[in-house]
């Protein structure tokens, strides 16, 4: 019978002993005064929640305790042009609803809007506005942080070169972020040597990569839009990504450019109106290209050095001027279990209307491997000896070299809708 006071009595000894939990946090208002917002930082217990009032406050600060600054509609830190704006140096930290300006400019040190130490675990920098620094996010080493739904503008009054990426990733494993916009930066995200990150949703604009992706391996490319950039995605050096559902319109040189990637799988895809090509591929190997539309380039496909023990399936190649260019020997064939690509400049039928076009299609013949090889060749595309050549080979394909060949081409393209990507700026 005394059983149940007894644990009663004790729980109670156990609660008077145990320290400060969520229920303690405070919420504290920060004012728009000089030295208001270093002074409460230095005031505040690990936990607190400190509301910036509109106006501007003065950085660069440090976050070196658990703590989230969350600003009221109007509410700015500008870090005086001397360093990163906000670090955060502490775990379960976070920065919501702001307007981050003024960082330096020492590309040494990263001199950002945002700066993620490894100290800054389970990091959340979201909602906010990150303009007119150097770098936009910085995360260093900081593990599983989150950054999301920011616009960031990087410094328009500097050459390209010499500007910060958007947001940047040393290190940084169980990264997510999504749903950002990012402009006027040098690259929209630079990954380097970072595993098991996802970048999901966001919008990149007016760059030189959208994403640059270097030693990452195990990550998810997902839902981005990339317009306006050199290149939209260029993944190097990097094994087991996932690039779905991405949009590439109208960047000027490449869409995806893959470089010492492998193992990747793409699919789902749209490159649209690019300048030069849509995919690059330079000794890549072992990666799966499926259910991608590659449209309106001047080549859509320029594979290369080596690349080998991929597979092409599912995809559409629509209006390019070039829609396969191979320089090699081998004999590829660009279909999988029975299914091969769609090309618009394939005439052919379907007599027994199972979608499988009756004859296969060769992308390339001989005449075009003259040309690239040999491009003073131009001058005699339109003359009746090649024309003649052309025919031949076609009348009898035991004359073509190796090359791309689809066995088992499509009749109809695969749909693929550009996300909806980013927050409106």
């Amino acid at each position: 019978m005394m059983r149940a006071p007894v644990l009663a009595a004790i729980a109670l000894v156990l609660t008077s002993f145990a320290g400060p939990g969520p229920a303690d946090a405070a919420e504290r208002v920060v004012q728009a005064r000089a030295g208001a917002l270093i002074s409460a930082i230095e005031k505040a217990e690990a936990g607190d929640v400190l509301r910036l009032q509109p106006g501007l406050h003065q950085g660069p600060i440090v976050l070196d305790k658990p703590l989230t600054l969350a600003g009221v509609d109007g509410a700015r830190i500008d870090g005086g042009g001397s360093g990163s704006v906000v670090t955060i140096d502490a775990p379960d930290s976070a920065i919501i609803g702001l307007t981050l300006t003024g960082s330096g400019l020492s590309l040494e040190t990263l001199d950002a809007g945002v700066k993620l130490t490894q100290k800054a675990t389970r990091a959340e920098v979201r909602d906010n506005r990150i303009l007119n620094n150097l770098v936009g996010v910085d995360v260093h080493g900081a593990h599983d942080a989150h950054v999301a739904r920011n616009l960031i503008e990087g410094r328009q009054d500097l050459r390209v070169n010499e500007r910060g990426n958007g947001l940047y990733v040393w290190n940084a494993p169980g990264l997510v972020a999504e749903y950002n916009t990012i402009r006027h930066g040098r690259d929209g995200v630079f990954v380097n040597t970072s595993h098991k990150d996802t970048f999901r949703g966001n919008r990149f604009e007016n760059l030189r990569f959208a994403v640059h992706y270097m030693y990452g391996n195990d990550g998810e490319i997902i839902g981005n839009l990339s317009t306006g950039n050199d290149i939209g995605y260029a993944l190097m050096f990097s094994d087991g990504l996932v690039v779905r559902d991405n949009a590439s319109i109208g960047d000027r040189n490449h869409g995806l450019m893959l470089n010492f990637a492998n193992n990747a799988v793409i699919t789902g895809n749209l490159v649209r109106n690019g300048g030069e090509k849509c995919l690059f591929m330079y000794n890549s190997n072992k990666n799966q290209v499926s259910g991608n539309r590659f449209e309106h380039c001047i080549i859509g496909i320029h594979f290369t050095a080596g690349s080998e023990r991929n597979t092409f399936s599912d995809n559409a190649f629509i209006a390019n001027q070039t829609q396969v260019k191979y320089v090699g020997s081998r004999n590829l064939d660009w279909s999988k279990a029975g299914r091969g690509n769609y090309w618009s400049d394939h005439a052919a039928f379907d007599t027994n209307g199972d979608g499988i076009a009756d004859t296969a299609f060769r992308p390339n013949d001989m005449i075009d491997q003259i040309l690239w090889t040999q491009p003073a060749a131009k001058l005699l595309v339109g003359s009746p000896a090649v024309q003649l050549l052309r025919w031949t080979q076609s009348q009898f394909p035991a004359l073509l070299p190796g090359g791309v060949v689809d066995t088992a081409p499509l009749m109809r393209p695969p749909e693929v809708t550009p996300p909806n990507a980013g927050v409106n700026g």
